[in-house]
């Protein structure tokens, strides 16, 4: 009984079924009006939040932290704190993975895998969504975030020593000869220092810039080896962790080898695979990871999707330098752009463990920041015409600035660059008519066993309920629609497609 009444309301509204043979179906008849699928598979653990809290610290404190605690030069941010140990606190609209062990993390790929499966089944242009947290230790992903970190402010410092401190992300180059300063900090001779700025992969400009200062720690053997920073005080290069057990190496490994799995898979399918957003203290590494998967598989066509938060301050200088790069490179740059989804949990971790809070100051600059990337790839997209955007949001001014820009740009609906995304059950006045208007469009289509999705269930009542709340135009909608069947003898209307 339960899950027939759940099927009939909340189930029925937001989930498409329970496997994927059951939710062909719902993907036929939207297919049919234009609207196109991102699977996901909603299956959630119901933890309570004591356990989520253990699972996360034993996840992600090294064993080298654990034996001698407050040793090594970790920053506060990338530590993992027992009071923000369950991440699902404050977060309504997106899915948690608590790291178990590296079984639990095989079976989370199968079960990605079998959805790229579904997808390439389902449709012929069809996306897959992932998370990097479901695919391995997050300490991995804690440490290598915070040395990509550190890497970026010793460049930005090196930058301001040449008066180069007001420029724009893109816009600071280091002006190779006077980056004598290194050899002053341990990093290496002047000639390793001349081989590493002018090498066969940077060319012979005399000049370097963040993404070229990025390649400088690509080429690693042992992963332990990548975690190596400058320190600005001592002026030496030091290891972020004491050491790394062999159990600890190979896990790291392993998560880069099923990220690598995937990839492959949905090349193999003709899917394409969306790498959802986290948190700002594991972001850098997903990003990083991402964009290795985009450089190795977006060099025919768009498969791998990275996902920009816009709501923060960071969001254009991140967009603007992965765009250049694809641009140097010549591959195939794919996003996926959003608001964002942890706000209010980054906000309270920020202000109580002591760092900068990473959020836009208001719900209007974050619109701005939305806009400027937006605005940013498809310039990209008028004149490269390698980049593609997935435009997800539910807000229909974003919508209309899109259509204008794309109008203005004369870029066609047809050219398949710019995708526009929702969720499923929700906003279909801004899906249905753009699908039909030959636009892009695709819903987040959730799946997954009645009783097992019931966290993400709540989650989105959670967060419809907060949306309507303040959408007068979404209610109305509703109520004349209601009424056109009611009075037309249509109550159990069905559209023909």
């Amino acid at each position: 009984m339960f899950e027939k009444l759940m099927k009939m309301t909340f189930y029925g509204q937001f989930v498409a079924g329970e496997d994927h043979n059951s939710i062909k179906p719902l993907i036929h008849k939207n297919q049919a009006f234009g609207v196109g699928a991102v699977l996901d598979y909603s299956v959630e653990e119901d933890l309570t939040q004591e356990e989520a809290v253990k699972k996360e610290m034993d996840s992600c404190v090294s064993e080298a932290e654990k034996e001698s605690p407050g040793t090594d030069h970790r920053e506060k941010k990338y530590k993992a704190h027992r009071r923000f140990g369950d991440r699902r606190g404050g977060v309504i609209s997106a899915r948690t993975y608590f790291y178990a062990d590296e079984a639990k993390c095989d079976n989370q790929m199968e079960t990605f895998l079998n959805c790229i499966k579904a997808s390439g089944g389902a449709s012929t242009d069809g996306f897959s969504a992932i998370k990097m947290t479901a695919l391995g230790r997050p300490q991995f992903l804690l440490q290598f975030s915070e040395v990509l970190v550190k890497w970026r402010k010793f460049f930005n410092f090196l930058a301001a020593q040449q008066g180069k401190s007001e420029l724009t992300a893109l816009e600071k180059t280091l002006e190779l000869e006077q980056l004598k300063s290194l050899t002053q900090m341990g990093v290496g001779a002047k000639d390793d220092i001349e081989n590493w700025f002018t090498g066969e992969k940077l060319g012979l400009s005399g000049t370097i810039d963040l993404l070229d200062w990025n390649s400088l720690i690509n080429d690693t053997t042992k992963m332990s080896n990548l975690l190596m920073v400058p320190n600005l005080e001592t002026g030496q290069l030091e290891s972020l962790s004491n050491k790394f057990t062999a159990e600890e190496e190979s896990q790291m490994k392993r998560m880069l080898q099923r990220v690598d799995i995937l990839a492959k898979h949905a090349v193999e399918n003709g899917v394409r695979l969306m790498v959802d957003a986290e948190q700002t203290y594991f972001q850098p590494a997903i990003s990083r990871l991402t964009l290795e998967m985009q450089r190795k598989f977006n060099r025919e066509k768009p498969v791998i999707f990275n996902t920009y938060q816009c709501y923060l301050k960071e969001a254009y200088d991140n967009v603007t330098l992965d765009v250049e790069l694809s641009r140097r490179e010549g591959w195939y740059f794919g996003a996926k752009l959003v608001r964002g989804a942890y706000m209010y949990q980054e906000r309270a971790r920020a202000q109580e463990i002591g760092y900068e809070d990473p959020i836009n100051p208001d719900y209007e600059a974050t619109n701005r920041m939305y806009h400027k990337c937006l605005e940013y790839v498809l310039e990209e997209i008028e004149h490269n015409r390698k980049a593609n955007v997935m435009v997800a949001t539910h807000n229909e001014d974003t919508v209309k600035f899109t259509l204008e820009k794309m109008n203005e740009m004369g870029l066609s609906p047809t050219d398949n660059k710019v995708y526009f995304g929702q969720l499923l059950g929700m906003c279909d006045q801004i899906s249905f008519p753009l699908g039909q208007a030959g636009f892009p469009v695709y819903k987040y289509v959730p799946y997954g066993p009645v009783n097992e999705v019931i966290p993400y269930l709540s989650r989105r009542a959670q967060e419809n309920r907060g949306f309507m709340k303040g959408s007068q135009r979404e209610r109305s909608l509703l109520w004349n629609e209601l009424r056109r069947r009611f009075l037309g003898g249509q109550i159990f209307y069905k559209p023909v497609y």
